[in-house]
């Protein structure tokens, strides 16, 4: 056999990336019918929601991937879920969904809140990184906050005892303590992180955080191989402003858990490119990471320049959680060359380009 084909059969079945570095050197072994497509809720929300959530489905289309969503016209200000949405959820799965508006005080309880409690999605995660080509304020920034997602301040236990005083009950229990302690552990294990950090005020609210404080310690002792620390909130903020660069993955209460995974985004790039989501044992919601219930500007709404990205991103993490991997590759590695290149930013990233030029420059670098 000639040299000439012997490099031939050597390269064979080797995909590269434009850079010239291989991106394809395992395949992925579906199991059989893995290839059908499947059905997506989807709630497109308020202000600038159906722009980002147009975004994806337009990306979806290009990349031809083997999904197709279900909408639901749901908004912020209903008094409950519209009827069919959790039917629709439960049956498939999975749900993409744009930012509901939560009108402040007036007594209208928060359709954000109500979905996760319930589909008992118990978990939030959001992941915080440096995407490279885009200035932030620290480099070497990847951080996942874990966030107990059902109970705290969240708890909506509030009443006035009597004119002029309100109570307002912080919830704590031992099994969601253990249950969001113990998906924190098992992602730094199954994603080789190397460290777990959990945040708390037990020095002040000593029962209630240091139950949760408690719960992630016994759960630290099996896994030995990952480093478990503890840090005061306040503490946390600063050192987070400070020192990015040491945290992994963190593990929180869910009012702080807001807070962390807000003040992470910023530092990282911006709340508009940090993907996440919402899991718990039978369901998941994807949607934009950090201020995810922040629908944006009315001027952004109109203008149509509202980033994408962070939905977008979000959608690649959907796409792995139905086992679709190869296509979630195809569409974070499009949005991260759109960012490394700078030609087509939305302006909080410093350009002028509008929602529809994002995708359209996400499609044309699609693989």
């Amino acid at each position: 056999m000639s040299r000439q084909s012997l490099s031939l059969l050597k390269n064979l079945g080797r995909i590269t990336s434009r850079s010239g570095i291989q991106t394809r050197s395992v395949t992925y072994m579906p199991r059989p019918g893995d290839g059908k497509p499947r059905p997506v809720t989807l709630i497109p929300g308020d202000g600038i929601g159906p722009l980002v959530t147009n975004a994806v489905e337009q990306v979806m289309e290009a990349m031809h991937a083997p999904v197709y969503f279900e909408p639901f016209d749901v908004h912020g200000d209903m008094k409950s879920l519209p009827e069919g949405l959790l039917e629709s959820i439960k049956k498939n799965k999975v749900c993409l969904k744009g930012g509901l508006k939560t009108p402040v005080g007036g007594g209208v309880s928060s359709l954000n809140v109500n979905l996760r409690k319930e589909l008992d999605l118990f978990a939030s995660l959001v992941n915080c990184f440096n995407l490279p080509g885009l200035a932030s304020r620290h480099e070497n920034v990847d951080i996942v906050v874990i966030r107990e997602n059902t109970e705290g301040e969240y708890a909506g236990l509030e009443h006035e005892v009597v004119p002029g005083v309100v109570e307002s009950l912080k919830v704590i229990t031992k099994f969601c303590s253990e249950r969001i302690a113990k998906y924190a552990f098992e992602y730094a294990y199954l994603n080789n992180r190397k460290k777990v950090t959990a945040v708390h005020k037990a020095n002040i609210m000593k029962l209630a955080d240091g139950l949760f404080l408690e719960s992630c310690q016994e759960v630290a002792k099996k896994y030995p191989s990952i480093a478990y620390n503890e840090i005061i909130v306040d503490n946390c903020c600063m050192q987070l402003v400070a020192r990015p660069e040491q945290f992994d993955v963190m593990v929180t209460p869910n009012l702080y858990g807001n807070l962390v995974a807000n003040t992470a985004a910023g530092i990282a790039g911006g709340t508009g490119v940090m993907p996440g989501g919402n899991v718990g044992a039978d369901y998941a919601v994807f949607e934009q990471g950090a201020s995810a219930g922040n629908v944006g500007k009315d001027t952004t709404e109109e203008q149509k320049n509202a980033n994408p990205v962070a939905l977008l991103l979000s959608s690649a993490m959907m796409l792995r959680h139905l086992q679709f991997p190869s296509f979630a590759d195809r569409l974070e590695t499009s949005v991260k060359r759109v960012i490394a290149e700078g030609k087509c930013r939305t302006e909080d990233l410093g350009g002028n380009s509008t929602t529809q030029e994002v995708v359209d420059a996400v499609i044309a670098n699609l693989d």
